[in-house]
């Protein structure tokens, strides 16, 4: 890969941290925060588009990518802000993060004809492992919460519900990838304004699913405008920067080296929600720093 797409994802990676921090903090809010959060990227990023190469190439594929792209953006967010309201969020981050670039490569290789030299291959191994072993390090030694049972019988274990928001969030961050991968390639589309156009298609189904919950629409923004903001920012900002390196580097690379990301929000985990060990966090992500190291050789 080279230096200048290591750079955009590695400054993807950062806003990627930051706005996943913001959206942990209002977790439970749900679908009005998330509405607020698609307008808030439409209006804010939409002004833009006429300075980045405008609506690109070709406006039945911007409208056809867009629209699909909204469609498993909402998958993700929706499945990414449950995962957080009744899970930790290093496990459920770092989880997800394993997942997806896991599952982006082997697809980008079977759909989208990349081919990967041993050394990228071992490189996205190491981050995978790094990745999940951040998630799952403070799990060690500790029995998981068992269901209910009848006086003498044997205790069961279940599968931590981090874990397993996790594992769906990261299934949709590899569908939304490849789909945006091939989208931008294909229709040779500018990565701000089909940003914008998956904002656009993710406040109509927002919109469709608040219910009674109009009524707090109000309420969430004068509470947490600010994160609404931040939010606007940061998760269109870190999407398109994603966008911009797939144009030139291969998606099996890009998608593993975005999870940079895992190690601020490990670190942060640790030092400011205190969860879990941070001596064993930084281990870890040092582990992925490794394997991300061998993607840029």
């Amino acid at each position: 890969m080279s230096t200048t797409a290591l750079l955009l994802v590695l400054a993807a990676a950062v806003c990627h941290a930051s706005w996943n921090v913001v959206a942990h903090g209002v977790s439970r809010i749900g679908t009005p925060f998330l509405w607020w959060g698609a307008v808030a990227s439409a209006v804010l990023w939409l002004p833009v588009v006429p300075f980045t190469g405008g609506w690109g190439g070709s406006l039945v594929g911007l409208a056809v990518g867009a629209t699909a792209s909204g469609v498993l953006h909402v998958v993700y967010m929706t499945v990414l802000q449950r995962g957080y309201a009744v899970g930790s969020l290093s496990t459920v981050y770092a989880t997800a993060r394993g997942t997806g670039p896991a599952v982006s490569a082997a697809l980008a290789v079977a759909l989208l004809g990349e081919r990967l030299s041993p050394l990228a291959v071992v490189g996205i191994a190491v981050v995978v492992v790094g990745v999940v072993a951040t998630g799952l390090v403070d799990r060690a030694g500790a029995a998981a919460r068992p269901a209910a049972t009848a006086p003498g019988e044997p205790r069961r274990r279940g599968l931590d519900p981090s874990i397993a928001w996790g594992l769906l969030t990261g299934l949709a961050i590899a569908s939304y990838t490849i789909w945006d991968a091939h989208a931008i390639r294909t229709w040779q589309l500018s990565p701000v304004s089909f940003m914008v156009g998956v904002t656009l298609v993710e406040v109509v189904f927002y919109s469709a699913t608040l219910g009674r919950r109009r009524r707090e629409l109000l309420a969430v923004v004068r509470a947490h405008g600010a994160k609404v903001l931040a939010f606007g920012v940061l998760s269109p900002l870190s999407y398109i920067l994603v966008l911009v390196a797939i144009q030139s580097a291969p998606v099996a690379l890009v998608a593993p080296a975005r999870e940079t990301s895992v190690v601020m929000v490990a670190v942060f985990g640790a030092l400011v929600l205190r969860e879990g060990s941070l001596r064993g966090r930084l281990v870890t992500s040092g582990v992925v720093l490794g394997g991300i190291a061998l993607l840029a050789l």
